[in-house]
Order: structure tokens, then sequence, then C-alpha cells
């Protein structure tokens, strides 16, 4: 599934949002100018290794620089392949718009980063020994999704669903759309972990991780009086007179 739209308008201009993208597109931008094996060191250098922190001095013997807590955030600015930015970047603009809404642009930054390293941590119990290096917005996104799960799932969705040669564009319920998107990372995880082969290099745990820690980060970092549309028992309700379409 591919969201295309959602229903829920926003009411401020997402600034952080807006940054976020740029600074994901500086970063992809700089890794086209590389070579294959500059992309790779790259990777090993910014992005996560859990190897790296499980076995320091190994580690430091085969090259890495000693600390390298700086990973734990640059990692997410790092992405694979055209395919990885695009979709990653698109889902971001989907739906953190209305997550921003109700945190405001600093608080939504500090959120964003959180449920990123919540992501990795999670990634990083299920897989401890890994020496692939994890790059890639997905699992802070998964945290903007979690949150969005919980504040609307009223809104709907338009969603692209490619079915052989003929492609269908469902209206869903959000919180349908985001459920099934849990479901499978979760599971993908499960079957990833049961599985003797190397999988397909998909970090689901740091997905679902993401997702859940998402959820729970909201009431720390969600602003009073800033939550527009948001479900309520008796439906949705605005919070401002002025909001803006």
């Amino acid at each position: 599934m591919f969201p295309l739209r959602d229903s829920i308008p926003r009411v401020h201009v997402p600034y952080s949002v807006y940054g976020i993208i740029v600074l994901n597109a500086l970063a992809f931008a700089y890794t086209l100018t590389l070579s294959p094996p500059e992309t790779a060191s790259l990777f090993h250098l910014y992005g996560v290794v859990p190897a790296r922190f499980t076995h320091p001095w190994v580690a430091q013997h085969v090259g890495y620089p000693d600390f390298g807590m700086h990973t734990f955030v640059t990692y997410m600015f790092l992405h694979g392949g055209w395919l990885h930015f695009i979709v990653n970047m698109w889902t971001l603009w989907i739906f953190a718009d209305n997550i921003e809404d109700v945190m405001g642009p600093l608080r939504f930054a500090g959120f964003y980063l959180c449920s990123g390293l919540a992501a990795l941590g999670v990634h990083y119990i299920f897989n401890p020994e890994a020496v692939a290096p994890v790059v890639g917005a997905s699992g802070a996104i998964a945290g903007v999704m979690g949150a969005y799960f919980l504040l609307y799932p009223h809104a709907k969705v338009v969603t692209l669903i490619p079915i052989f040669i003929f492609p269908l564009i469902l209206n869903i319920p959000a919180v349908l759309y985001l459920g099934i998107w849990f479901v499978v990372q979760f599971f993908s995880g499960v079957s990833d972990a049961m599985s003797t082969s190397s999988g397909a290099g998909i970090a689901w745990w740091a997905h679902a991780g993401g997702f859940v820690a998402g959820m729970l980060l909201l009431p720390v970092f969600r602003k009073k009086g800033r939550c527009y549309f948001c479900a309520k028992p008796e439906g949705p309700v605005l919070y401002k007179d002025d909001f803006r379409r």
C-alpha cells in the first residue's frame, strides 16, 4: 500500500517537517556523487552498525573510529537508493504535518529524533551482532505514524494498491491503513528472526519499535490546545476557530 494523501488539513506551516526533508534531500544528493565503495564507507561511518557497539575493541581493530555516538542521529538522514528515499520522504510528508500541528516545530523535532532513537534501540535488541549498517528515516517516520494512529483514527488515507496491471485507489480509514502497516512490520520481523537466511535487508523491528515509541512518546511531546482535528469520543473536535484549511 502506498499513501497518496490524507483527509486531515494542516493548521500551521510545518517548518520542522520541511527542514527534515531538506536535510534528507541534501544528504541523499551527496551520496549520489559517491562511488559504490565510497557510499559503503559513508554508511559504515555514519550509519549504525550494531556489532560496532557490541564489540567495540574488534570494531576498532577493523578500522572503525572510537565512539561513534553521532551515528545514532546521522543514520536517520541517509538512504540506500531512490525508492528508499522517495517512499520515506513522501510518507513523512503525508502524516507528519498533522503531528507537528499538535506539538509545534521544536517539540516535533525532539519527538522525531526520539522516535528514531527508540526504533534503533529495538533493532539493536534483536540484531546485536549485525554487521550491516542501518540507514534511513523509516524508524523515525514510524513514530510519526504511531502518533497519527492515536490522534486521527477517523482520518481517511487515499491509498494506491498495485494489484498486477490493475492498480486500485481506495479511501481507507487511517486506523485500518496504519494498523495493517504495523501488523505487517511486526510479523515480518518475527518471520525474519525465525529465518536462517539473512533476510531482505529491511529493519522490520525498527519500524515496529518506532511505531510503538511514537504512541508512547505522544503524551510527552503533545502541546495542550493544539489538537484541532483529533478524534474524541463524540468525533473530531476543533480547538481553534480561525484554522486554515
